[in-house]
């Protein structure tokens, strides 16, 4: 049994040694892509091979019209506190919609009314990160569109919510730019990745070791006892 429990843990622990290895390239290859210089956001022909793995966070660019009418407010909890994020569909110029999440604003600034001067017109060009899909909802409550009330930004929901035909499977997190009346505000991404794998790991070897050290005590206790017995043996 003690044996048992010294293989299982060593190998948990090699296992948490292995998943930060994975967890330490993940946030290299996720630094690497938010400093990068932005891409035009991924077509239709590219949509089936969007993974988190490849994609998420990467910088990308994409120019067309807001449709302003069609924004949806999303519960945000942020540094500036709590609120909502604003997604408005974007009509990419290449003929297919994106929903860009344009940034934050606090409750008073829900109705549009509020911050007209922050809802443009004409062509704009957007650069922000590549976002995926968050499908249900959050904060413990799941989303309820007949109710048009989200706590999460599922792409798919939203896009069938505001009658979007061609609606890019992610979503993208407009970057700082100010906006014109300082409504919505970008930039809030949090980019950040617990990497505790080093103390798990630091756990489970110590765990085995100390299986191994009970054992062992075990051990001397067991030998101690069966030399005593035999001593005591009549005709000894």
């Amino acid at each position: 049994m003690a044996l048992a429990a010294f293989v299982g843990l060593t190998s948990l622990g090699v296992w948490q040694i292995e998943r930060r290895a994975w967890k330490v390239d993940l946030i290299e290859r996720v630094d690497q892509r938010v400093h990068a210089e932005p891409v035009a956001a991924p077509g239709p022909a590219e949509w089936p091979g969007i993974t988190p793995q490849s994609d998420e966070y990467r910088r990308v660019t994409v120019t067309g019209s807001f449709a302003n009418d069609r924004e949806t407010l999303v519960q945000a909890s942020t540094e500036l506190g709590p609120g909502f994020w604003v997604l408005t569909p974007l009509r990419s110029s290449r003929g297919f919609e994106i929903l860009i999440n344009r940034g934050y604003v606090p409750a008073d600034r829900r109705d549009p009314a509020t911050r007209a001067a922050g809802r443009p017109s004409g062509q704009v060009t957007v650069v922000g990160l590549l976002r995926m899909t968050e499908p249900g909802g959050g904060f413990l409550r799941s989303n309820d569109p007949a109710a048009d009330r989200w706590y999460s930004r599922d792409v798919a929901a939203i896009a069938a919510r505001r009658g979007l035909e061609q609606a890019a499977p992610y979503f993208v997190d407009a970057d700082a730019t100010e906006n014109p009346g300082g409504w919505p505000v970008g930039g809030l991404t949090v980019i950040a990745f617990n990497n505790n794998h080093l103390v798990y790991a630091a756990t489970w070897f110590g765990l085995a070791l100390m299986v191994a050290f009970g054992a062992w005590r075990v051990f001397l206790h067991e030998r101690r006892i069966r030399r005593r017995g035999s001593v005591h043996k009549p005709g000894y």
